[in-house]
Order: structure tokens, then sequence, then C-alpha cells
């Protein structure tokens, strides 16, 4: 599979290096590749035209050449009652994938051993006592909300592929298919339209940043290294504040091990057994659990770094507590800690959301076993935003004819 081919260059995706080049060869002096960089990754600019830095006769140039700043378009956003908001963002070959802002995040940091799970734990309204957002609360009220009630921290959930290859049987997203990978500049730009959009600006403000979007990021692996170290050393969000999840690419868990920048690292489970692990996740034939586990002990974590392990709780299939017993044993000794996810439900997915009672016994099964044990929220689920919902939905959940109330981008200039 290969990424979008087209006779623009896009200046949004390309380092210091690159940069450098491009101004060389037209004969400009080596300052206009920092004031590109200024304006494409700091300012957020869509078109030459913005960057006033530039000599007119410059960005002429590039514009006869075509050089495009190659920012992402949001043609559509879908507000929840909780204040998330689900984003469809369209590239230039009409191509569309989905982008999650959420204020105040969903939890899953807790327990990884940064400055960003220290931050989810002390003010996740569910463990603080906080009153928390409603799902029934108006989205025009949420968006008043979010708007005087400025969040210590969001997080954005962001895209790695048109689609997904893996096939997770209780994913949206598997029923896609995958179209193709995104280059490094499409997943950048998705951060760069939302942080314009929400009017925030790291490090200033505190911005987490999730690979858990649309695709598997360790199968466009390139893409995403490139993504992820621009985002560290040009948008300003810093890797600690960074988490990337992988269904299990084993061979590319070692080589991420390698990297001088990396996001923390989570670990799609979703089952006890391989028996159970094949079925669900159909990658598992290829990459057993015996494989994944021995490559996150393997796995280099720095200090006060814990591997997090996902597990989606399926209602009667991986919820028992014989499931719990085995995941504690396959994770015993392992620096690590497992966020569950009871079942964000869709159409297409014949499986169903277990009750609070079941989610809670098998978390106290885990802490007892002396494995940490935290509940990701769902976040946006009243519009398909949530974990494992992302399939560019535009129906709310109870109806198949009651729209989402979304709100319509400014037509593209």
């Amino acid at each position: 599979m290969t990424t979008t081919k087209s006779d623009t260059l896009s200046l949004l995706g390309m380092d210091r290096e690159e940069l450098a080049a491009l101004v060389a060869e037209v004969g400009q002096p080596s300052y206009r590749a920092k004031q590109i960089m200024e304006a494409v990754y700091r300012q957020r600019v869509e078109s030459l035209a913005e960057i006033s830095t530039l000599p007119l006769e410059f960005r002429e140039r590039l514009e006869r050449s075509r050089v495009t700043v190659g920012a992402a378009r949001i043609e559509n956003k879908f507000v929840s009652g909780d204040g998330t908001v689900r984003y469809l963002i369209g590239f230039t070959d009409g191509q569309t994938v989905e982008t999650v802002w959420m204020p105040e995040g969903d939890g899953g940091e807790a327990g990884d051993g940064s400055e960003a799970g220290e931050e989810a734990e002390s003010s996740d309204p569910y463990t603080s006592g906080a009153k928390a957002p409603s799902e029934n609360e108006s989205p025009i009220a949420a968006l008043k909300r979010c708007a005087t009630q400025r969040p210590r921290r969001s997080t954005i959930c962001i895209s790695s592929q048109v689609g997904c290859a893996v096939d997770c049987q209780f994913c949206l997203t598997a029923l896609l298919g995958v179209k193709r990978n995104l280059t490094a500049g499409e997943i950048i730009g998705q951060v760069c339209a939302v942080l314009k959009d929400q009017k925030v600006s790291p490090p200033e403000d505190r911005i987490n940043l999730v690979f858990m979007g649309m695709g598997e990021p360790f199968l466009n692996y390139e893409n995403f290294v490139k993504a992820a170290r621009l985002l560290v050393e040009c948008v300003g969000i810093a890797e600690r504040r960074m988490t990337v999840s992988t269904a299990g690419i084993v061979p590319r868990i070692h080589d991420f091990g390698g990297e001088t920048i990396r996001p923390k690292l989570a670990i799609s489970l979703n089952a006890s057994n391989d028996a159970l692990r094949t079925r669900l996740m159909p990658l598992n034939k290829k990459w057993n659990l015996e494989m994944l586990i021995a490559a996150a002990r393997d796995f280099p974590l720095r200090t006060r770094e814990w591997i997090t392990f996902e597990y989606v709780l399926l209602g009667g299939v991986n919820d028992e507590p014989e499931n719990a017993k085995e995941v504690a044993e396959l994770l015993r000794g392992l620096r690590c800690k497992v966020n569950l996810i009871a079942l964000n439900p869709g159409p297409g997915i014949d499986f169903t959301t277990p009750g609070e009672e079941r989610v809670a016994a098998f978390q106290k099964i885990l802490r007892d076993a002396g494995v940490p044990a935290f509940v990701r929220r769902p976040r946006g689920r009243d519009i398909y935003a949530a974990c494992g919902q992302l399939k560019r939905t535009v129906e709310a959940p109870n109806s198949a004819s009651q729209p989402v109330q979304g709100i319509s981008a400014s037509p593209a200039s």
C-alpha cells in the first residue's frame, strides 16, 4: 500500500532539513526555512498567502512550483453532550478520516507513570467526586460550557490510515476496510486543524495526543514516526503526552523501542488466551500472545514509564472472572497497567456492552492480583466518537433516521 500521490508538494509534513533544501533550491537565505516552519506548525496557516514573513516573489514562485501548505480541511464536526467533538477531516484526494477532541480527556493516561497520567488520576471527575458532564446535555450547551470552563488538559485522538486493515471484530472502523496510509503531513494536519478550531496552542495549553483513531499506526510506521517527531519538534507537544496504540504488530514493537523520539506504548489486548484473541482479532494468527507478551517484556521502558494494555470488555465473551485471572497471569511481572473499556456499541457489531458490575468485578480481580487496572470512561458515545466507533457515521446511535447534530465547516476557500 502507498500513500496518496499528488503532483503538489505539501509543506506540512516537511522537517527542518527538507525545508532547508527547498529554500536553498530556489536561492533563498537559510532563515526562510525557520519562517516557514513557524508559519505552518505554530501559526497553523492554511495558505501561502498567509505567510507574510516571506517575500511575495518567493511565495509566487512556490505557487508556480505547485507547493502548498497542505492544511487539512474540516468538512464537518459533531458535538456530544459531554463536550467531545468528532471531526470529519478531508484531504485533497477526497478521502476523509475522523479526529476526536476530548476536553479533560477520557482518563486513558491514568496510571501510566507520566505527568499526563498523574493529571488524569487527580482531575478525573469519576474518581475525584466532581460532577461529570452528561451525554444528555445539548451540543450547544456543551460548546458554551467548554468555552467558559477552560479544561486543564485535553486529548486529541488522531487517525493514521483511511480505514483499517486489522479487522477487529468489535470495531466499527474495521467495517470500512483500509483505503490507504496517511502521509506524515496528513497525520499532523489533523492536529493542527483541531488546535486551530479549538483555539488552543501547546505547550502553553496542556494537550495530550493519542494515535488511537482510524487505522493501525504500526502498519504506517515510517509516516507515524515522522509525524510524532514533527509534533514534538515543531508543534510543541511533548512525547510524554503522546500515546500510540497497536493491535500487536510485533516486529514494529521491537523497532519502536529503538526510536529516539517515541510516544508511550499501548497494546490492544482484548482477550486472555489465543483461541479467544484469534476469534476477536484475526492478526493473532500471525503474532500470538506468546510473541506479543515477549515483545512487551523486551520493550525498553524509560524511567517512570509503564506499558498500557487495553482491554475492550464484551458482554459474556471476554469478561468472565476466569478471563480476568488469565490476564493477570499473562501480565505477571510486567511493568504495565490495564485500561478496561466497556464496549461502545454500533450498527454491525454483534457484541453487547457488559454492565457496570461486571466491569467492576473484572477490575477488582486484576487489582487483587497486583495489576493496576483503570476503567476508561466513554467520551462522545452519543455521536459515535468513542473508542471503536469511528466509521464516518452521520446518524445518531439510537435511531436510524435521527441525524447527529453536526456543525458544518465553512466552505473551503
